[in-house]
């Protein structure tokens, strides 16, 4: 049987094994290591093209997030509504517990942006099991987040999302 392994699977991978640990500037840590833990990634059968994406997912992220002043005039009251693009990446599920998580604080409109650019740069279909490692590693780099991480993981790892329909 041949599995195949996305984007996802490497970030998944890469966030338990060196963005989990809770030291500052972990993203900037996991690029600057990138030639030795792409040598660890293809080692464990990761190809180099699902590698370099997620990599590059993850610079891009971090520029994201440096740069987020392009969400500040984001209104908590505003009302999304999600891109024909964004809705063939995620289906009704996953924005509904995009919604949850905003609705219950877990979320604030600059950080669910963030979650939303990053899935649109990843550019595959997500199912809802995906998005919650997205969301999860989004957060967790995210520095105005940084006392949020059990909350989140309560809420992204213990099928909340069974609860929202």
């Amino acid at each position: 049987m041949i599995i195949k392994q996305s984007v996802v699977d490497v970030l998944m991978f890469l966030f338990e094994s060196y963005l989990d640990d809770n030291k500052t500037n972990e993203t900037s840590h996991v690029t600057d290591e990138r030639d030795s833990i792409q040598i660890r990634l293809e080692e464990m059968g990761f190809h180099n093209q699902e590698i370099n994406q997620a990599f590059d997912w993850l610079e891009d992220l971090a520029d994201l997030q440096a740069d987020n002043q392009q969400f500040i005039d984001i209104k908590s009251t505003s009302t999304r509504i999600y891109s024909s693009e964004e809705k063939k990446l995620l289906d009704h599920e996953s924005i509904g517990f995009l919604n949850f998580l905003e609705h219950n604080n877990i979320l604030t409109p600059v950080t669910r942006e963030l979650i939303l650019d990053s899935v649109v740069a990843l550019g595959q279909p997500l199912d809802a099991e995906q998005l919650k490692w997205i969301i999860m590693i989004v957060l967790h780099t995210n520095p105005d987040q940084e006392n949020t991480d059990s909350l989140i993981e309560n809420y992204i790892f213990d099928d909340v999302i069974d609860h929202i329909h």
